[in-house]
């Protein structure tokens, strides 16, 4: 019998311990040289999401956007991004739940996705978080015309809307916020400081970036104590007109971190520094028909958010669905004036020792008021209102898996435009999902 071309261990023995040697394995090798040759568009997959945010975002009326850029052709200066490009960008990182401008430019660099969008373009933090916040104006634009498209196409009919709100912690601390007394000396402090720093001769050690630097903070410092000290006297004036006692005679306090947000009681019972942020969404279709950034409570905000409608989807909705937190005896009147019928919870009581039952209809109700108590004591309403916690409660649950749940921007007009691209982001979604439904019910 021939010899074996190698020895046979014996049967049962461990590898390391048949040779009698280290085991082998592949190590990475870091220093090789590799050469890749593939366009962007060959690694990424064809039916890779971001792909169907490129195509939608192609049919965005962006002329706002374009018109702002400065540098044109035959001028100097460095050529803009193209803002669709930047769009698209914002849009597909907040379906990933990407908040961060600074985490968005990591994955410029990095992600695959965020490199087949940009397609060899680069961009840096500054730019991206500049776009977000600037283009407010433009974002409703794009919300208004893809609703008016929709309802042209019959894809929305805005006949029954709900509405609600979610407390977002805003970007300021508890110990930030001043009475008006501590206020008006920090806003002394800020007008020395500033003065002090124009006095200032220029100083060997320090260049001139770093005084151009420690100014603008000081500039910025100064105009947030005087912000600041405008939204107490506000807060001041607000709680003048409260009837309790305790909540009237409480001192005014504004941040000086984000002078417009407001110490809120959130979801887990707790006060911290918030901003309310608004939804209103077409009920059949499940497309968000108006976005509101507040710093005021739920019962101030029924009929803005309606006029809203209005203005955006040239009608009223027939029905409109809001949680107990909207009660307002003259919103509900002004509501019924125009022609909306209010589906809301009645109380369970007024209070613990009132006599009264909240679905009495008293004497100085008026028509609004009495027609919504008598709807909502039937059955049939009940179950109606049924409908609003898986329309406007699952948008609002959506945006806050996304990561709408701690603003990095701070003032009312930013945190409005980060509303607008949770709300773009959503409808593009459902824009898909409908679309799909429709070539399927077609086939």
């Amino acid at each position: 019998m021939s010899e074996p071309l190698f020895t046979l261990p014996e049967e049962g023995q461990p590898e390391a311990e048949r040779s009698g040697g280290q085991p082998r394995m592949e190590k990475p090798d870091r220093q090789q040289m590799r050469i890749y040759l593939a366009a962007l568009d060959d690694l990424l997959p064809g039916d890779h999401r971001v792909r169907l945010v490129w195509e939608l975002v192609q049919t965005y009326d962006l002329e706002p956007l374009y018109a702002r850029i400065k540098s044109v052709e035959g001028s100097a200066g460095r050529p803009a991004i193209e803002p669709r490009v930047l769009v698209a960008i914002w849009l597909y990182a907040t379906l990933e739940g990407v908040s961060s401008a600074r985490e968005l430019a990591r994955l410029c660099e990095e992600h695959l996705a965020y490199q087949w969008l940009l397609g060899g373009i680069r961009v840096n933090y500054h730019t991206l978080s500049d776009f977000r916040i600037n283009c407010g104006g433009a974002l409703e634009n794009i919300l208004t015309k893809s609703v008016a498209a929709m309802i042209r196409e019959g894809v929305i009919r805005v006949e029954k809307t709900a509405q609600d709100g979610m407390r977002i912690r805003a970007s300021a601390g508890a110990s930030s916020f001043r009475r008006k007394p501590t206020l008006e000396e920090s806003l002394k402090q800020a007008h020395a400081a500033v003065e002090q720093l124009k006095g200032e001769q220029e100083e060997e050690q320090r260049s001139a970036g770093q005084k151009a630097a420690q100014e603008r903070q000081a500039r910025e410092k100064l105009e947030r104590v005087k912000k600041a000290l405008e939204e107490v006297e506000k807060v001041a004036a607000k709680r003048a007109k409260r009837r309790d006692l305790k909540v009237k005679n409480r001192a005014a306090r504004a941040s000086t971190t984000d002078p417009e947000a407001r110490v809120m009681k959130m979801s887990d019972g707790g006060f911290r520094p918030a901003y309310n942020g608004q939804f209103s969404i077409d009920m059949e279709s499940g497309l968000i028909v108006g976005v509101q950034a507040s710093n005021e409570a739920d019962t101030h905000l029924l009929n803005p958010m309606l006029d809203q409608i209005e203005d955006r989807c040239q009608q009223l909705p027939q029905e409109h669905y809001v949680d107990g937190g909207y009660r307002n005896n003259a919103s509900f009147e002004a509501a019924s004036e125009k022609g909306v019928t209010l589906y809301c919870p009645i109380p369970a009581s007024y209070s613990a020792h009132s006599q009264k039952q909240a679905q009495d209809i008293l004497p100085t109700d008026g028509s609004g008021v009495r027609a919504w108590k008598e709807r909502m004591a039937t059955p049939e309403a009940k179950e109606k209102y049924k409908q609003r916690a898986a329309t406007i409660e699952w948008a609002n649950a959506l945006a806050r898996n996304r990561g709408l749940y701690r603003l990095l921007v701070r003032g009312l007009r930013k945190v409005a435009a980060v509303l607008l691209w949770y709300a773009l982001a959503h409808n593009l979604l459902q824009l898909l999902h409908i679309r799909s439904k429709m070539e399927k019910l077609a086939v």
